[in-house]
């Protein structure tokens, strides 16, 4: 029998289903869609951080020191309020943060620290509100009223509880220091950024805060 002669012979193929590409359509869209509006919320902070880490123009030094890797606010960091009660570590974020750390006795360089802390942030004018007041006491001590009554003049304070060993976890000092030998600063997302030098000069450490908050205007809020 000829080729001619022969049966023609038929190969069915799935035809594509119209309704699913269009589903799969659907669904790649509302991807791209949920990328663009994250890198739109997220293009600040980038911006700020390369801004102020990468674009460094020459001669431009910083007074405190730099944390590199900066390392988040552990989740699960046993932070209490002077009550007792329990205070999660998420709530330290949405605003820059400057730490002061010590025991409940609270001596003289927890008084000068607190008193350089205070007197920066009023300083800073209209952009007051955006720094936050951190007191970490580390020894399960209560602070002395008179010590309480002078850091919440005119403003309030964040004084929280919390053992030394699990702040260690998150914040160190330097080589042969203690924590308390320091202040810390803390950006919005909570990440530990910049150690202050050991008896800081207050006019080097408000330069370097004003020029945190310079880079960082749009993104944080403010605080108490």
């Amino acid at each position: 029998m000829s080729d001619r002669d022969s049966p023609l012979n038929l190969t069915v193929h799935t035809m594509p289903s119209p309704a699913l590409d269009g589903a799969a359509r659907r669904t790649l869209r509302g991807r791209l869609q949920m990328l663009l509006v994250l890198a739109v919320c997220a293009a600040p902070v980038i911006a700020s951080y390369i801004t102020y880490f990468v674009i460094r123009p020459q001669g431009r030094t910083n007074y405190s020191e730099l944390i590199e890797p900066q390392r988040p606010i552990p989740a699960a960091l046993a932070l209490t309020d002077l009550q007792g009660a329990a205070v999660p570590s998420a709530s330290l974020k949405g605003h820059w943060l400057l730490v002061v750390v010590s025991g409940g006795a609270c001596n003289a360089v927890c008084e000068r620290h607190l008193w350089v802390q205070r007197q920066l942030r009023e300083a800073l004018g209209r952009d007051k509100e955006r720094l936050e007041k951190v007191w970490l006491i580390t020894d399960g001590a209560a602070p002395r009223q008179q010590t309480l009554d002078a850091v919440r003049t005119n403003t309030t304070e964040t004084i929280l509880q919390v053992p030394e060993r699990a702040l260690s976890a998150w914040l160190q000092p330097a080589v042969g220091r203690t924590l308390e030998d320091h202040m810390y600063i803390v950006d919005p997302r909570g990440h530990w950024m910049m150690r202050v030098p050991a008896d800081p000069d207050p006019a080097k450490l408000k330069r370097d805060i004003e020029k945190l908050l310079r880079a960082s205007a749009g993104w944080d809020k403010p605080g108490s």
